[in-house]
């Protein structure tokens, strides 16, 4: 579990671009462009059923962050996990669909068979004890200077404005109001570590009961090609891809989505992967992934299989490397794998370590 406490308290990531546009993920008066990159089938998937099952972002303060999710953007707790002889604490939360009943305690075994088998995703924070009393502790670094690969977190919404209303009321500061800069409806809060969280108009108003639903992870790429492969391979489908003069966006669902679900509508979140053009052709650029020394913020995205050994068998043939194999460590039958990009991907077996 030291090893745990490692890879899962304190890194970092960043975002490859300052301009808010790449940051954004929606048009800004360019024209898009068509061009379409070749689905996976499903034998080219990795065995064991992957699934997209969590983002993982540190906090300094429990005691803030977890309020602002839960009580003003309707996300769950529906599990944690105190470590106090390692001196961390992770937090699961997710949004449910509006009506449906969560009476699992937070913490308990059953809490913990719900997580492990969920077919949605969770927003995994982690805490490392003493940080939102250390008057030392600057805080962590929420992506989005030069070279950072994280962008943001985002929800959906019916009325941008409104939840805008909403959360200004409730004391939130804002790197974007819907009116604000030349993208007119679009907004991006700031969550109490200065992680953005953007506020998506639904495609379809009054067609999720729910205010807001948990949307989007975007990640800054270097080579689109390298890192849909990599990601289609983990089960992924490619929904959305968008193409302007000098940047892209490819909008990934995980595996238990439809083929033809639009992100706007759906209530699962998408990964959002940013391409800044060009830089697939300098060999010496690289993002910041966030879990560099003075960066620390993002941490991983994570994934559920059946069989972390074979999943990784065959993701080891992929050629990207591994933070930590399956029997590394002191936690046997856990991984993180590396991504094109170089950010650390969870390889976690559904139902739970054995």
């Amino acid at each position: 579990m030291k090893l745990l406490t490692r890879l899962a308290a304190p890194l970092l990531l960043t975002t490859a671009s300052i301009s808010f546009r790449p940051a954004a993920g929606f048009v800004r008066g360019s024209v898009p462009r068509p061009t379409t990159f070749l689905r996976m089938s499903s034998t080219d998937v990795i065995p064991g059923r992957p699934t997209w099952q969590q983002t993982m972002l540190r906090i300094k303060d429990p005691a803030k962050t977890l309020p602002f999710y839960t009580d003003l953007l309707g996300f769950t707790l529906i599990d944690k996990f105190d470590f106090p002889q390692w001196k961390f604490s992770l937090y699961f939360l997710t949004t449910l669909p509006e009506g449906e009943t969560y009476d699992l305690t937070p913490g308990t075994k059953e809490a913990h068979d719900y997580l492990w088998n969920m077919d949605g995703v969770a927003l995994e924070l982690t805490h490392n004890h003493g940080t939102e009393s250390d008057p030392d502790f600057t805080g962590y670094h929420p992506g989005n200077k030069e070279k950072d690969g994280f962008g943001h977190i985002a929800v959906n919404v019916d009325d941008v404005y409104a939840v805008t209303d909403k959360l200004e009321k409730a004391g939130c500061d804002f790197q974007k109001k819907p009116d604000e800069g030349r993208m007119k409806g679009l907004a991006f809060v700031k969550d109490p570590d200065g992680y953005w969280v953007e506020l998506v108009a639904r495609g379809t108003p009054g067609k999720i009961s729910n205010e807001c639903n948990f949307s989007q992870t975007m990640l800054r790429i270097k080579d689109p090609k390298k890192s849909l492969e990599f990601y289609q391979k983990m089960g992924m489908k490619l929904l959305v891809e968008r193409h302007f003069d000098d940047f892209s966006l490819y909008f990934l669902g995980s595996s238990v989505v439809s083929d033809d679900a639009n992100p706007k509508e759906m209530f699962q979140p998408c990964l959002e992967l940013t391409h800044n053009h060009g830089t697939e052709n300098d060999a010496d650029f690289q993002h910041f992934t966030g879990n560099e020394e003075g960066r620390n913020g993002f941490g991983h995205v994570g994934f559920l299989v059946d069989d972390v050994y074979k999943a990784c068998d065959e993701i080891a043939k992929m050629g990207y490397g591994f933070k930590k194999e399956p029997d590394g460590g002191t936690m046997k039958g856990l991984a993180f794998a590396y991504d094109p990009d170089g950010y650390w991907v969870e390889i976690i077996r559904r139902g739970g370590l054995e």
